[in-house]
């Protein structure tokens, strides 16, 4: 007689928070690989922060809306936050070792942030990010900005991407745009409402800088601003014709050498695109700033943004570390290619190795010669039926099954089955069945 357990936790995960299946997890970290090899071939080097820090620490350069967003708690005297991104701690790693490292620093990371926003389709509270950073002492070249777009165009291209959009832009240009109005002290208040533009579209976009107490002249002035168009050359042109201040001049130069640049890195104008309505909300860019969208799926949101930021790290060492970087939602992208692009589960094990009938004589001998070949094997142990050993490596997506009877283990042979095309070879040898497999 069984008696039942009332104390039983329901199993559940938080919500924002997402657990992967194996063969789903060997897709994420195909993907990250890909993103880590491009990162490596552009000379990026490897580098890991903790995911706690010092309060102190992120909310120097967190903006209001930012802080909302952090997870902040306290154990013992120490007041400490789950980091949100990965370019704060990067500043912190700059200022700390800036007498060991050398000069640009050169950085990638791959690993998980947390922000505490209402979670809904490809948006999670905890999430990872791929990130590149270029961190000069004090002062870097202008075409940093441009090898961070040849290196996203590499990482996407490299990922099966033709289609998708860098957009660019600089931040310069807005803000000395507005300063010629007078509108300098709201400069950075209407930024982050044109960030929203593409969401909110053209009459909320109106409406919300009417509640700024921006006149209508200037809004026209604004919106007919970031609205030229035509092609990358077109808006260069049309904005020269603009006699701005010091600031909107210096802001274009900028914008003319990062274009320069991209092309001579080799990025073809259809994967990159001057987008002036290109803010980005995080208050720490001041110049070049960077969004990625994937043609034709441009609901999901930017997968892929950053910018330059003329000294990130001036909070914590006095030294002026002029930077550019760009960071990859892997997450949300993940989430993407899944669900628009029915990228299919994959398995990591190439071959399963049985026994027809429960003997795990020569099993292991087996599974681990695939291996010295180079063959990812795996070697069923526990007593079953065949038929359920077959539906286990269907389970697990393995495409090629090792089956070793009597006759096989006495001829030294194998019988190797592909259980995707239903093709067998029967007793043959296990430098046979390795060509097969590759």
């Amino acid at each position: 007689m069984s008696t039942k357990n009332n104390n039983i936790i329901e199993p559940k995960t938080l919500s924002g928070f997402m657990e992967l299946t194996p063969n789903r997890q060997i897709l994420f970290n195909r993907i990250v690989d890909t993103i880590r090899a491009s990162y490596e071939a552009f000379g990026f080097l490897p580098l890991d922060t903790p995911v706690l820090e010092y309060s102190s620490v992120l909310f120097a350069k967190a903006g209001e809306e930012t802080q909302k967003q952090i997870y902040r708690f306290t154990k013992g005297d120490t007041d400490m936050a789950m980091r949100f991104d990965l370019t704060v701690p990067l500043a912190k790693y700059v200022a700390k070792n800036y007498h060991t490292l050398a000069f640009p620093f050169r950085r990638y990371q791959i690993g998980k942030v947390y922000r505490g926003e209402r979670p809904q389709k490809g948006r999670f509270r905890e999430f990872y990010q791929a990130d590149i950073d270029i961190i000069g002492d004090g002062s870097l070249n202008i075409l940093c900005d441009s090898e961070i777009v040849a290196t996203i165009t590499t990482v996407f291209q490299s990922l099966g991407f033709c289609d998708f959009k860098i957009q660019i832009s600089n931040r310069r240009i807005l803000s000395g745009f507005l300063s010629d109005l007078g509108l300098g002290d709201k400069a950075s208040y209407i930024g982050t409402v044109l960030d929203k533009l593409k969401k909110l579209g053209l009459d909320k976009t109106k409406a919300e800088l009417e509640k700024l107490e921006v006149q209508q002249k200037y809004i026209c002035k604004l919106l007919e601003f970031i609205s030229i168009d035509g092609t990358n050359d077109q808006k260069l042109v049309a904005l020269s014709k603009i006699k701005g201040g010091d600031e909107f001049t210096s802001g274009l130069s900028e914008l003319q050498a990062v274009v320069k640049g991209i092309r001579d890195f080799g990025v073809s104008d259809s994967n990159f695109n001057i987008d002036l309505t290109i803010v980005r909300g995080l208050d720490y860019y001041t110049g070049t700033v960077f969004e990625t969208f994937l043609t034709g799926h441009e609901s999901v949101g930017s997968v892929c943004s950053g910018g330059r930021y003329d000294n990130l790290a001036g909070l914590y060492i006095d030294k002026n570390l002029p930077g550019v970087g760009i960071s990859i939602g892997v997450t949300r992208l993940f989430d993407k290619l899944e669900n628009d692009f029915k990228l299919y589960c994959a398995a990591y094990t190439d071959v399963l190795v049985v026994s027809a009938d429960d003997s795990t004589d020569s099993i292991l001998q087996t599974a681990s010669k695939f291996r010295e070949s180079d063959v990812k094997s795996l070697a069923y142990l526990e007593p079953a039926k065949l038929k359920n050993k077959f539906k286990y490596a269907e389970k697990l997506g393995i495409k090629f099954m090792a089956i070793i009877g009597e006759t096989e283990r006495a001829n030294n042979t194998i019988t190797l089955k592909n259980l995707e095309s239903g093709e067998q070879w029967q007793s043959i040898t296990l430098f046979d069945a390795v060509s097969k497999i590759k």
